[in-house]
């Protein structure tokens, strides 16, 4: 009840906000909407300029950190929202103003239990970026090293889980009264980017994974991880190296020191192929500020808080699709939904290739360097409500990210495509992953796994046989007992079918 209480006078609070940027159509979603919509018209300003997406932007802006974090979430979310407000909302800018150097410094020292003093011999109180959750601070150590110092705000953890709590709230109001909306998943939805917001606000969490998209790229030359000061790194505090170069959106700059565009294109997709397909773990928030270009053309990545996961599952669904996509195979497209499960069984599998089509029709019909599987991906979500078709939010946080790499691409060639040049890696991995002898090595590593287990069922089998027999055991007929005897020892003979099959498998794994 107070938690109720508590929530709604925040959503009134919140309307007011929504209502003075004319931006009240995401209310719609909530049962109370017309008593909301009232109460916060009250406090309407007519004639606001901007589309419906840009007032929206603005309005999350001014309510706060976890705001502008939810309004970057639905920039996937064009199956909810609409392409349009989708498109405003996904240049929703993450920056706030900085907070005091002195308080970044206290934070330092107790997090680090050290002097300031001690930990950097020079340390830059102005800072050279500032968002929702934290801000960037150069420094200098004892070592010579030049690095980048990351301090969360003050009190951020309590702002955020204030408003999590709302997000909840609110998820668990629309599941319950709203039915229809319910295969949108939006406690799922919330969850998802709960777990990301926490992730983010414990830096160890951002350490490890820049360090193990780092071990990931230790084998490619073109893709480099700043390398983590762990000594200088608490849940608070992360010190990396400080990164030197121009960003990769700033093409007058990487012209003029001599880098070829075409070449950094490739690499970018070279890269997301290796990140999305190869390991399935990618950045997820690869917009052009958080990616460099070094003097030796060497792209460098910063800002590890958000990063996205697939299973391999998704990741042969992904590829699947993609190539049925580009060859313009959409009952391939079609099947592998089904086969993923994503749409349901009763579904008509004809209906959904013809879906499909229409989708990937008007888009595949362009110059190739227009083609955007983005922009595909985003349809694609639009007519899941036909097919029933559950939210998937691994598969959202991806195309945020392609979306974003896509318009990366076209800054640096505007008549390339870069899945075109990813193509034949995705086709080489599907090749060494699905074909004849990926199929035969994964059943040399079934039947090799049914060989580690063997010798232990046996002697599972040969303990309870051998209670069933003991006649302080279970009380059995001798008949039966005697029955039970002669099975094991003639299972035991008759087992070599089952090991010269097991063999003949394996000598084929091995040949091929």
């Amino acid at each position: 009840m107070i938690r109720a209480l508590r929530n709604t006078l925040r959503l009134i609070r919140i309307g007011r906000i929504l209502a003075r940027h004319d931006a009240l159509f995401p209310l719609e979603l909530l049962p109370s909407y017309p008593i909301l919509a009232w109460i916060a018209r009250r406090f309407a300003r007519k004639h606001v300029p901007g589309r419906p997406g840009e007032r929206l932007a603005a309005a999350l802006h001014e309510m706060g950190p976890s705001f502008i974090k939810l309004g970057q979430t639905l920039a996937t979310r064009s199956d909810l929202i609409g392409e349009a407000v989708s498109a405003d909302l996904s240049h929703l800018q993450d920056r706030l103003p900085p907070f005091p150097s002195a308080q970044a410094r206290a934070t330092i020292e107790t997090e680090l239990e050290q002097p300031i003093d001690r930990l950097f011999t020079h340390f830059d109180d102005t800072p050279v970026a500032a968002a929702s959750i934290s801000q960037v601070h150069y420094a200098e150590t004892a070592e010579g090293g030049k690095v980048a110092v990351k301090v969360l705000r003050p009190g951020i953890e309590q702002a955020f889980a204030r408003d999590l709590d709302l997000f909840a709230w609110v998820a668990e109001l629309v599941e319950r009264t709203q039915p229809q909306l319910r295969r949108l998943k939006p406690r799922a939805v919330v969850a998802a980017f709960a777990a990301t917001v926490r992730a983010e606000m414990d830096l160890r969490f951002e350490a490890a994974a820049a360090d193990e998209l780092a071990a990931n790229f230790t084998d490619y030359d073109g893709f480099r991880v700043p390398v983590i000061d762990w000594q200088r790194t608490a849940r608070r505090v992360l010190t990396l190296e400080r990164i030197e170069g121009h960003r990769i959106d700033d093409i007058d700059s990487l012209v003029a020191t001599g880098q070829d565009p075409d070449l950094l294109l490739k690499r970018s997709a070279e890269v997301f192929f290796l990140q999305v397909f190869r390991d399935g773990f990618f950045h997820a928030d690869m917009h052009p500020g958080n990616m460099f270009v070094d003097e030796g053309g060497v792209l460098r990545p910063v800002d590890f808080g958000i990063m996205g996961r697939l299973d391999v599952k998704t990741r042969y669904f992904l590829a699947d699709m993609m190539v049925g996509f580009l060859n313009g195979d959409y009952r391939r497209v079609a099947e592998v939904h089904f086969q993923a499960g994503y749409v349901p069984a009763d579904q008509s599998l004809d209906d959904f290739t013809q879906a499909c089509r229409s989708i990937g029709a008007p888009i595949l019909g362009r110059p190739l360097h227009e083609i955007s599987v983005a922009r595909l991906l985003a349809q694609l979500f639009q007519i899941t409500e036909d097919f029933q078709m559950e939210t998937q939010p691994q598969l959202l946080l991806l195309q945020k990210t392609m979306l974003v790499a896509e318009g990366v691409g076209r800054r640096l060639n505007p008549t390339l495509n870069m899945w075109e040049l990813a193509r034949p890696l995705i086709e080489g991995w599907m090749r060494a992953h699905r074909g004849p002898e990926a199929r035969i090595r994964q059943a040399a590593l079934d039947v090799g796994g049914v060989i580690e287990r063997l010798p232990t069922l046996l002697a599972q089998i040969e303990r309870a046989a051998d209670r069933l027999a003991d006649p302080a055991g279970v009380k059995l007929h001798p008949d039966t007992a005697a029955a039970i005897v002669r099975q094991r020892r003639s299972g035991m003979v008759a087992q070599w079918p089952l090991w010269l099959g097991l063999g003949l498998v394996l000598l084929i794994a091995i040949l091929s």
